[in-house]
């Protein structure tokens, strides 16, 4: 192996760990808009990708950890962020362009969990 080979291998595994590290939901808008753009290319087999699984299951665990938080916030009589049905779509469109709202300076700040959590503020209100 040449050093340049090497030279090209060792930012990948210097960041192995610190993206295996990270729980689900944790990863930011920019990382995941990055990683969905690349994935558009192969359309509907995006998916079928471990990539795309990936990022699937970023979106799926912030769903739950917000679902948890709302469910828990009601048992304990807290008034709720939103107040969304018990039952909901969201379309890989809807929630891509709610990424891509965020303006490209912030979104390496703002993680999904955070942007699943808006986006439900957004889409459901709690009646004044």
């Amino acid at each position: 192996m040449t050093f340049g080979k090497r030279a090209r291998i060792l930012p990948i595994l210097f960041a192995a760990p610190l993206l295996c590290a990270m729980s689900p939901g944790d990863m930011s808008v920019a990382a995941f808009l990055m990683r969905a753009d690349s994935l558009a290319r192969l359309g509907p087999l995006a998916l079928a990708t471990p990539q795309g699984n990936q990022l699937k299951g970023e979106v799926i665990a912030a769903g739950k950890r917000y679902k948890a938080r709302i469910d828990a916030d009601r048992r304990a009589g807290r008034k709720t962020t939103s107040c969304p049905p018990e039952s909901g779509t969201l379309t890989p469109d809807q929630w891509l362009a709610h990424l891509r709202s965020y303006p490209a300076p912030i979104r390496k700040r703002v993680s999904i969990n955070t942007a699943f959590d808006a986006l439900m503020k957004k889409r459901y209100p709690c009646p004044a």
